[in-house]
């Protein structure tokens, strides 16, 4: 075994998916985390493993390397990842909204993405209750789910059968560093020696910069999520307006809503979408709960009579050119950081943590990274 020593800070979907990477690759690896794995952001998801909301360019790229890791290493991984491609359904309900996706999907298509534009008797063939209203729609047959907890579990576990370490409820409260290198960090009472420290503590990776000395401008975007009893059948897609590419996208801080639904294994219904900039306020606030339902009752008006058994809101980590941190921090040598991916982490993480891989052990990159890096002017000062 390589006994290069590597500490991953942060045990959600990401840090699991880097564990296990590091793991595979013959890394000494212990996973720390200030809660429990799977605890926080990663909890608090849909589980999307999307292609269809990213324009080309680099993250499309990294979503496209994801989307090819994800079923061979769902498979390998076992049905607690409940993995699931059903494939994502855009429609338009203006006829500007049908112009935008229209180009939309021809652009993707020519960075090849697969697109399917549906047909009225296909599209509600495909979703039945959909509204009439919809004048355009495109099928993204890569599109696909996990149960985010599970899968997140499922990575950790095999990064531990190959033989990496778990730490809960261990806060990261500094660094130590000596000729400019990151060699360790430190927890209550205790020094942790490392050799490669890996940042992939999602929204709150600014803060965990900040205390081991190298500070990135990652902060937290919050999203709600509505949760229906089961109503197996309803939806048979992940089904979203074409506002939501825009809404993604944006960097207003005031609250934006977009519908997106779609069914879970079990047969509940996910009903989303908001963002909104509140810093780490977790209130449940119930007026974005009530436009989050009345934009999803204009996809699918049956579900005005649907039962509503809960909902929840989580943080994602938001950089404001949109674009994943990911990389050796250039002020701090053996310091790695794995965030910013705001609300596609899921989907994006398996792609990331092979890069992560790739980078620390000076293999081919699998696509390139020069626009993750962590020096540009919407990461550092």
């Amino acid at each position: 075994m390589n006994r290069t020593r590597v500490v991953v800070i942060g045990a959600g979907v990401v840090g699991a998916a880097c564990a296990r990477e590091l793991s595979l690759a013959g890394f000494d690896v212990l996973v720390v985390d200030r809660g429990a794995p799977a605890g926080g952001t990663t909890s608090h998801g849909e589980g999307n493993l999307l292609v269809s909301d990213k324009g080309p360019g680099a993250e499309l790229r990294l979503a496209q390397l994801s989307a090819r890791l994800w079923p061979e290493i769902a498979a390998e991984l076992g049905e607690a990842c409940e993995f699931d491609p059903k494939g994502g359904i855009v429609v338009a309900t203006t006829e500007a909204g049908a112009a935008a996706l229209t180009a939309f999907a021809a652009a993707q298509a020519s960075a090849g993405v697969r697109v399917e534009p549906l047909s009225t008797v296909d599209l509600f063939a495909a979703e039945p209750l959909l509204t009439r209203t919809v004048t355009a729609a495109v099928r993204y047959p890569e599109d696909a789910q996990v149960q985010p907890a599970g899968a997140t579990l499922a990575l950790l576990g095999s990064a531990i059968a190959h033989g990496a370490r778990l730490r809960p409820d261990t806060e990261v409260i500094g660094a130590v560093v000596a000729g400019g290198r990151i060699t360790g960090i430190r927890v209550p009472g205790e020094v942790i020696e490392a050799d490669i420290v890996v940042n992939a503590a999602g929204p709150w990776a600014g803060e965990v910069s900040a205390r081991l000395g190298a500070p990135i401008a990652v902060r937290p975007r919050r999203g709600e999520v509505l949760v229906t009893t089961p109503m197996p059948g309803a939806i048979r897609h992940k089904v979203y307006d074409a506002d939501y590419v825009g809404a993604v996208g944006s960097g207003d801080g005031e609250l934006q809503t977009s519908a997106v639904v779609e069914s879970t294994r079990g047969g509940t219904v996910l009903i989303g979408s908001s963002r909104r900039r509140v810093g780490f306020d977790d209130r449940i606030v119930p007026s974005v709960l009530s436009a989050i339902a009345a934009t999803a009752l204009r996809l699918f008006p049956s579900l005005a009579d649907a039962a509503v058994m809960r909902a929840y809101g989580g943080f994602r980590p938001y950089v404001d050119d949109h674009l994943p941190v990911l990389g050796e921090d250039p002020r701090l040598a053996n310091l790695w950081h794995a965030t910013g991916h705001e609300g596609a982490g899921i989907g994006l993480s398996v792609g990331t943590a092979r890069l992560v891989r790739e980078l620390v052990t000076g293999s081919a990159l699998s696509m390139p990274v020069e626009e993750f890096t962590v020096d540009r002017p919407a990461v550092v000062a």
